[in-house]
């Protein structure tokens, strides 16, 4: 039988530091103007919020924010079950046409998520121009997606992932190497 093992590969002040740096690469690439972070639930929405307030505390004019659940949009629905559970999608009112919109996740691996994203967004207008950023991109695409900005490129051994952690959900901030290692 094999059990885990965890390795901290970012503390609480380590992540923050990193979203400041996404935050300021983020106003770098849209200029900061008519800027909107959708956060893909879970993770990602709390830090979109927290990209937000850092794009806010260096200056900025604090940019919207907002959520997506991609539940209904992913290609692997019917493996999730037969009832599903379905969050909510949020988006600020005057919507997305015209906008300089960022999805923002926590770890880019397959591209699977990022792409269900991108088809609901389509549901709701057109953006000026859409970008990704990402906390971890571990790599290993299954469909050819590349985040804009990411905080930090990471290997993943196989059998192994990534858990970014933060407080409003797992009570912690800080990221996570989850690697399998077998019993002895």
């Amino acid at each position: 039988m094999a059990e885990s093992q965890r390795r901290t590969l970012m503390d609480a002040a380590e992540v923050e530091r990193v979203l400041a740096g996404m935050a300021q690469e983020i106003v770098r690439i849209t200029g900061g103007g008519d800027l909107l972070l959708v956060g893909i639930e879970r993770r990602g929405v709390q830090l979109a919020d927290r990209i937000a307030r850092a794009i806010s505390a260096a200056g900025g004019e604090a940019p919207a924010t907002g959520s997506l659940d991609i539940t209904l949009y992913r290609d692997d629905l019917m493996s999730v079950g037969p009832r599903p559970v379905v969050g909510q999608t949020r988006l600020p009112t005057g919507g997305i046409d015209g906008r300089h919109l960022v999805i923002v996740d926590d770890v880019l691996y397959t591209g699977r998520t990022v792409r269900a994203g991108l088809d609901e967004l389509a549901d709701f207008g057109r953006p000026a121009r859409i970008l990704l950023a990402v906390l971890i991109d571990r790599g290993e695409r299954e469909l050819p997606i590349q985040a804009d900005v990411v905080g930090r490129r990471v290997e993943v051994p196989r059998g192994g992932r990534v858990e970014v952690l933060v407080p409003e959900v797992d009570g912690s901030l800080g990221v996570e190497l989850v690697s399998p290692e077998a019993a002895g």
